[in-house]
């Protein structure tokens, strides 16, 4: 099967396996019914890199990716069914142009591609040369007929042409929410399923009030649906970028109620401890929030030791994981004092291994 394909045939199977992997490998702390949601079996995707192959006889560019474990193997793109309408409509139409010319072909290695569900779109040239003011105006040129938003990067180079993010609107239970999601930040891949989890985390924490504690908050996803159900919240982040778009969203969608602090979660567990004091904090008064629950959404390696330790004096704990292996590791921990109420399992990455896994905890 090319990358990219979509062997929709076949999707209600592996779902179902996926089902049945996650009801096996978390039936010592759940027990239920799993709460299961399917993605589209196509155009899911709404950012996509590309490698450009550049045939040494043809002389002409093409979409490539490696093949995976096999040294200098590349196999080159043809469609990308799995990706957005909009990356799709692009796809051709960028290459094109980018075979049509010899300054904007030359030393030419990665295409970038960032959508959103309005049609917004970012494309992103990435060179191993500089970029010169010739380049720019015939960029400036292609993002005309495009219609969309031109980066070209190369080392220590950025020129954005327009605006480098798109603006996505998700819509949660009946409420609409404006997100500014930066090229070179992180986003959820698969925006169907982004809405699942947002209306799922959303939906079962309903009832928790007072105040929420959030680590790794990124560009505000989940932050902002969750802040209805709580009377305040606090979030972190260590990305600049991300906190950048993180204040933007939270004034687009006019929430009062959201602090944000620059900090990893390692910072805030020593914050929050007062094994130190940090001036990234000197505007917030912890002592002052009453949390009674803490949102993790961490990277592949889960929650470190410390990390453990500070959410499990929460009363309840929203776990959103991208390893379903680091999960069970951290809940071997976390089930001395809590006990899992909810299991979610979104297919953010259709064709794959891949599991993205929600729990609820509730102190015992």
């Amino acid at each position: 099967m090319q990358p990219g394909s979509a062997p929709t045939e076949t999707y209600d199977v592996q779902f179902s396996e996926k089902v049945e992997r996650t009801r096996d490998q978390f039936k010592d702390f759940f027990n239920g019914e799993i709460d299961a949601f399917r993605s589209p079996a196509s155009e899911y995707r709404m950012r996509a890199e590309f490698k450009i192959w550049h045939d040494k006889d043809t002389g002409r560019a093409c979409y490539a990716m490696h093949q995976p474990k096999v040294k200098n193997q590349v196999i080159p793109i043809e469609d990308f069914e799995i990706g957005s309408a909009r990356i799709r409509e692009l796809m051709p139409d960028v290459l094109a142009a980018v075979n049509n010319s010899t300054l904007l072909k030359q030393k030419l290695f990665q295409i970038e591609f960032l959508t959103a569900t309005s049609g917004d779109a970012v494309v992103s040239l990435i060179y191993h040369r500089p970029l010169s003011e010739q380049w720019q105006a015939e960029a400036e040129q292609l993002q005309s007929t495009l219609r969309c938003q031109l980066i070209g990067r190369s080392r220590k180079q950025k020129i954005a042409l327009g605006r480098d993010y798109v603006l996505e609107t998700l819509l949660v239970n009946d409420k609409s929410y404006t997100y500014q999601q930066v090229e070179t930040g992180f986003t959820q891949p698969n925006a169907a399923v982004c809405q699942k989890m947002l209306t799922w985390a959303q939906a079962v924490s309903a009832d928790f009030g007072g105040d929420l504690l959030e680590l790794y908050c990124g560009n505000g996803n989940f932050t902002l649906p969750l802040a209805q159900n709580f009377s305040r919240v606090l979030a972190t982040e260590v990305s600049k970028t991300s906190v950048k778009s993180a204040l933007y969203n939270i004034e687009q969608n006019g929430a009062t109620n959201i602090a944000i602090a620059r900090l990893s979660s390692e910072e805030f567990t020593e914050a929050m401890n007062k094994v130190r004091r940090f001036r990234r904090l000197e505007n917030i008064d912890l002592d002052s929030y009453r949390f009674s629950t803490i949102f993790v959404d961490p990277p592949r390696a889960g929650l470190d030791t410390d990390t453990v330790k500070l959410a499990s004096r929460f009363d309840n704990i929203i776990y959103i994981s991208c390893n379903p292996d680091t999960l069970a590791d951290n809940l071997a921990s976390l089930a001395t004092t809590h006990e899992v109420t909810r299991l979610a399992l979104f297919d953010q990455f259709p064709y794959t291994e891949h599991r993205e896994c929600g729990v609820i905890l509730r102190r015992k």
